[in-house]
């Protein structure tokens, strides 16, 4: 390579980092850009609040599944504790409130127990989606942020190829010659990005329906103590009621 070859590649890639840093802060300035190019990737910038909602609710998920867990706990430890305590001042009192409290402390920690038996099916819900979240979601934000890059990269082509053709004159050949560079240059870039782009509109659609596929496959476990919990616990609510009635004076 001569030396004039040298020094024209070193100020292509100059040119090339300047525009691409001009159309970064354009972006991160937030000023308005070409309305055109803006509306061509309207599909693609569609996908992607799909893809941060997915990323956001995901965590907000897993941040709710984990408050949960503690607080079932701590929910469970007390109810239990209440239960013992009640069953050991009942066993104490001979009387008929002695063995209301019995029953009653009875319920408590068996429904103590019911309710720490949700903590496995979520600790597996929590599970999935953290596995989720850092396969599946991590593997689409890496496309995304390549999508990014390729996006700056073209759109700060097009601004360079905006700014040439202002000055072109068709009769200069050296004009028309940095043109055609700064055109190839617009295509090539063009090129890399509808690939990426492409990606990620199929990565977003794909991972929307295993996140739905994931839910309704794991949430499916929790559900069925979840529902069934309150029936257990008026079950035991009913049992301590006929208790208290059939241990009224002039009853068995």
């Amino acid at each position: 390579m001569s030396a004039h070859d040298q020094n024209s590649s070193v100020v292509k890639k100059f040119q090339q980092k300047y525009w691409r840093t001009k159309q970064t802060l354009i972006k991160v300035s937030g000023r308005k850009e070409d309305e055109h190019v803006v509306a061509s990737d309207a599909e693609l910038d569609g996908k992607l609040e799909v893809f941060h909602s997915i990323q956001r609710t995901c965590m907000e998920l897993l941040k709710v599944t984990e408050q949960y867990q503690r607080r079932i706990c701590n929910f469970s430890q007390e109810e239990n504790e209440l239960g013992v305590f009640l069953r050991a001042q009942g066993s104490r009192d001979k009387t008929r409130a002695g063995k209301i409290m019995q029953a009653t402390g009875k319920a408590l920690c068996f429904s103590s127990q019911q309710r720490l038996s949700l903590r496995n099916p979520l600790c597996r819900l929590y599970q999935e989606v953290e596995t989720f979240r850092y396969r599946a979601i991590s593997d689409t934000w890496l496309t995304v942020n390549h999508m990014e890059q390729s996006r700056t990269e073209y759109r700060g082509a097009l601004l360079w190829m905006k700014d040439v053709s202002q000055e072109l004159d068709p009769d200069t050949h050296k004009q028309m010659e940095k043109f055609r560079k700064v055109q190839a240059q617009v295509r090539s870039t063009k090129t890399s990005f509808d690939k990426l782009k492409n990606d990620v509109c199929q990565k977003v659609d794909l991972l929307g329906a295993s996140r739905c596929n994931l839910l309704s496959h794991v949430l499916t476990t929790p559900a069925t103590p979840i529902w069934m919990l309150p029936r257990n616990r008026a079950e035991l609510r009913c049992f301590s009621l006929l208790l208290c009635r059939q241990t009224r004076p002039g009853r068995g």
